[in-house]
């Protein structure tokens, strides 16, 4: 073919999500596979959702409210936040590309870990960016380090708290700390998807009042987790008015469908469906610390669902006798993998598979 691609897809990899349990089930002829790869919520999703579901499915034919106004409402209300400083969104995944192309121009610096969430640096190269990593310290994201890598090019920088895939997280102190020393022409998405899990008295809880005192900061939420929607891809990013605007340019008109829109309203007034996932979190999290102990295996402590956790062996290795009995997880490179916290029946067939594959 004699087609012309644009150059910055030259070295781009496309994203591989966890494999799907139907996959996985043919391949190795399982009738019973459970995933803990994907961090998805191991309670599901609130009746309310999938009764205000079931009640929307007359209205398929009709194209989604593109202001998504009752949902942009809902989240006013809850966080009492005027509501054109609200943009729901197809996911955190098509937020990041569009605060990537609102921001970012050729050679343009985006800055982030060099272990965290990997579609900050795919969308950063897509626009022909040019990504700064950034290590961790402690597991953690080093927002000393992370100041001193700011240049006249910087357009972004990224901070996943807790971050994925380790589970830390920065302080309160030190995320202020940080922010006052950002200069304002440096856009900062500071991505929270796991916050609804955090047991830490220090974790910035009010971290959506930061966009009041800082106009150049960006507080991205999804229901993807806490609240178990990750099937119907709808999350949201909190900013002053002029981001919202300059997003919504290169937004698409209908981005978040329907029945998406008509769930997340429905979990956000479910308080007592978040108070289970998170209570079930914490009972899953303790039980595998105790066994990752007793098996001697290093872990940062995490505050999100999921751990991140180095068996000392091949990971890409033991993923796949993991999937051979059933189980998907995420290898992460080198002996490190990413195991999310499940029910706890599927906590412990984890372990006791692990247990065994590690033995031999």
């Amino acid at each position: 073919m004699t087609l012309s691609y644009r150059k910055e897809l030259k070295n781009l990899i496309p994203y591989k999500p966890g494999k799907p349990i139907e996959d996985v089930k043919r391949e190795y002829g399982l009738d019973k596979v459970i995933k803990l790869a994907s961090n998805e919520n191991p309670l599901g999703c609130s009746e309310k959702v999938k009764e205000a579901i079931t009640r929307a499915l007359n209205d398929l034919s009709i194209y989604p409210d593109g202001n998504a106004t009752l949902l942009k409402e809902s989240i006013s209300k809850k966080y009492n936040i005027p509501v054109d400083e609200i943009l729901p969104t197809s996911g955190s995944d098509e937020m990041i590309d569009l605060i990537a192309k609102t921001f970012i121009e050729k050679d343009d610096e985006a800055i982030m870990a060099d272990i965290t969430f990997p579609r900050y640096a795919a969308t950063t190269n897509m626009m022909g960016g040019v990504p700064v990593i950034v290590p961790l310290k402690n597991y953690t994201h080093d927002l000393t380090a992370i100041l001193k890598a700011i240049t006249p090019k910087t357009k972004i920088i990224w901070i996943c708290n807790p971050n994925n895939p380790t589970g830390t997280i920065c302080s309160e102190e030190e995320v202020i700390d940080f922010l006052n020393k950002v200069p304002q022409n440096v856009a900062v998405a500071y991505d929270i998807a796991y916050g609804e899990y955090v047991e830490r008295k220090d974790y910035p809880r009010n971290s959506i009042d930061f966009i009041k005192k800082y106009p150049n900061v960006m507080v991205m939420k999804t229901f993807s987790k806490a609240y178990g929607l990750a099937g119907l891809r709808v999350a949201y990013t909190i900013a002053n008015k002029e981001i919202i605007e300059n997003i919504n340019k290169v937004r698409g008109p209908f981005n978040v469908n329907s029945l998406a829109q008509i769930a997340a309203v429905a979990a956000l007034k479910d308080e007592e469906f978040l108070k289970k996932t998170y209570k079930a979190n914490i009972e899953g999290k303790k039980y595998l610390y105790q066994q990752f102990d007793d098996m001697k295996l290093s872990y940062p402590p995490s505050e999100a669902n999921h751990i991140y956790v180095n068996i000392e062996r091949d990971a890409n290795e033991t993923f796949i006798e993991l999937q051979k009995r059933g189980i998907i997880i995420r290898p992460m490179g080198g002996t490190w993998i990413r195991v999310s916290i499940g029910t706890m029946e599927e906590n412990r067939l984890f372990i006791k598979n692990l247990k065994d594959i590690l033995n031999k």
